[in-house]
């Protein structure tokens, strides 16, 4: 396709960047800790720490996995860790030694953990403390040799580190008894690190930053291989789009997204970093009077999230009352937003809700409205610099503008592939480099992009995607179930939520008891809202469930 959107970009915004600006992340890292020396790159829990402290801690880091433990380049090390502050300084001292990030939900059950260990051949993993019970549970089963234990002050002065661990164990009872004989602490290895010597790792383009997992097409959980070209890409992209609307050195944004996802990962840590700003990082967002507490006072400038995110904001006590005077930038993505959450968001801050679109496997920008729009529009905006669409029909040619059909993309920020999955990437990627991304659009004669529907039975939950097959596989792994269909539907809080239609095998099976399985075997984000049975679940002529049918039957039925 043409590249229509080009004349409707901002002023200031090129049509191209240069993917190779920079060699590598850790060299995006190495030119802003020493311009931006002074100024404060994360804070958390009340605590600041500087660019310059970043460079240090890092390097500390880097040391002890070089130099300490032996791991050489391209080896994987898992991250399992919420927003605190050892996570940037974990993230950029693994990247600075060459190592590639594995980036893991603190929330996965054993069963989840198991599986991505296994598959990313992770031998170093690096666990908050919280749910140190869980890797316990799975280690014996996994290739991990080294693992480090961090706590959610780790980073912060004495005494009030003390306090904080005292409070997280004994007060609020949130870290749950483990055994992980040879664990080291993390700060520990921050003083292994300063001892060990650090060798500067050549690291080039192609080289993988992260095996960032998602579930692709199937629902099998498997890494997209994100190199450091990607990466760079993706934040020349962001970085041309936002030049003309932000400051270096001067912007504070909220990250209240988790850093292990990969919309908060590029958007926040690594966008804000190479341009010098501040993430302020929200432990968690789900407590949201502490979370309208932390906003007070904070002189944020911009803020990331999702639909559920905005709506829980407006809807908490004090938080219309927060001066937004200073809020410039409300980038919503993951999901789609709704407009009434938008109409009030721009009514109570002064700013409209920006939506921007992307998927894991672009790094994750592909698309964004821009900055300085007036008021929503129901676009995901249009696609970034260096970036091609199409829009293919259901025979293969090319759509007309205005007409729908599947978003294929084409960018320097395209991952290389699944992760030793090689007829997966041959699913999405085609030869010539254009990402089947499986979600129909619409482009509009002047090149915004709207979403219509979502090819794949990819389950929206609060941003976080459900793969029906993985909540299937969980289910009829019980022995009283003899086949199970998992669909999406729409939810006010969560956007959508995940339903199971279960066919027994046991005729005493119950609901409650299939909802202690799921506890035990899927994330909270993944466990079906409702559980119903049912005598047949409809299928096709090869046994394949017919989902959608699944769906209408169960939306159409008179007690819904």
């Amino acid at each position: 396709m043409e590249r229509i959107w080009i004349s409707s970009y901002p002023p200031g915004v090129p049509a191209e960047i240069d993917a190779d600006a920079f060699p590598s992340l850790a060299a995006v890292l190495e030119e802003s800790v020493r311009r931006f020396a002074d100024r404060p790159a994360f804070r958390n829990l009340g605590e600041t720490i500087t660019y310059a402290e970043l460079d240090r801690y890092s390097r500390c880091f880097a040391g002890y996995l070089q130099g300490h433990l032996g791991l050489g380049k391209g080896e994987r090390i898992a991250l399992m860790m919420p927003n605190v502050l050892s996570y940037p300084i974990a993230l950029f001292g693994a990247l600075r030694a060459g190592l590639t990030v594995v980036n893991v939900n603190p929330q996965y059950t054993p069963h989840e953990l198991e599986h991505q260990l296994n598959d990313s051949g992770a031998a170093t993993i690096v666990i908050i403390e919280n749910f140190a019970h869980v890797l316990e549970r799975c280690i014996g089963r996994t290739p991990v040799r080294h693992v480090v234990v961090a706590t959610v002050g780790d980073v912060l002065p004495a005494p009030k580190r003390w306090v904080t661990s005292f409070v997280v164990r004994h007060v609020r009872r949130m870290v749950p008894g483990f055994s992980l004989p040879g664990a080291t602490a993390f700060r520990a290895a921050l003083g292994l690190g300063a001892a060990a010597r650090f060798d500067p790792v050549e690291i080039g383009g192609e080289d993988l930053a992260f095996l960032q997992y998602t579930g692709g097409t199937t629902g099998v959980p498997k890494g997209a291989m994100l190199t450091h070209r990607n990466l760079v890409a993706n934040l020349e992209q962001a970085a041309a789009w936002l030049r003309p609307f932000l400051r270096e050195s001067g912007e504070v944004v909220i990250t209240a997204l988790p850093l292990y996802h990969i919309f908060a990962l590029t958007a926040n840590c690594l966008v804000f970093m190479k341009i010098g700003g501040l993430n302020h990082l929200i432990t968690n967002p789900r407590d949201m009077p502490g979370f309208v507490k932390e906003l007070r006072g904070s002189g944020f400038t911009a803020i990331t999230g999702v639909n559920t995110l905005f709506n829980g904001l407006l809807n908490t006590p004090g938080f219309a009352e927060l001066d937004f005077s200073t809020l410039r930038i409300s980038l919503a993505g993951g999901t789609a937003t709704q407009r009434s959450v938008a109409e009030r968001w721009r009514q109570v801050t002064g700013t409209t809700l920006i939506e921007a679109y992307g998927l894991t496997e672009a790094s994750p920008a592909v698309c964004i409205n821009p900055l300085d729009l007036d008021e929503y529009n129901g676009t995901v905006g249009m696609p970034v610099p260096s970036t091609d669409l199409r829009i293919v029909a259901d025979d293969g040619t090319e759509a007309e503008p205005g007409t729908p059909g599947e978003l294929l993309v084409k960018g320097p920020q395209v991952m290389k592939g699944y992760w030793q999955r090689p007829e997966e990437t041959a699913a999405v990627l085609d030869p010539d480099g254009w990402l089947h991304t499986g979600d129909v659009a619409v482009v509009s004669e002047n090149g915004y992009v709207r979403l219509v529907d979502r090819m794949k039975d990819l389950i929206l939950v609060s941003g976080f995607n459900v793969y029906p097959n993985e909540v299937e596989d969980v289910l009829v792994s019980h022995p009283g179930v003899l086949e199970a269909g998992v669909i999406g539907v729409p939810d006010e809080r969560t956007g959508e939520a995940v339903v199971a239609l279960v066919v027994k095998r046991d005729p005493d099976l119950t609901a409650e008891a299939l909802e202690a399985f799921c506890r035990e075997n899927l994330t909270g984000y993944k466990r079906p809202r409702r559980i119903e049975f049912v005598d047949e679940l409809p299928k096709s002529n090869v046994g394949k469930i017919l989902r959608r049918q699944l769906r209408d039957r169960y939306l159409e039925a008179p007690a819904r």
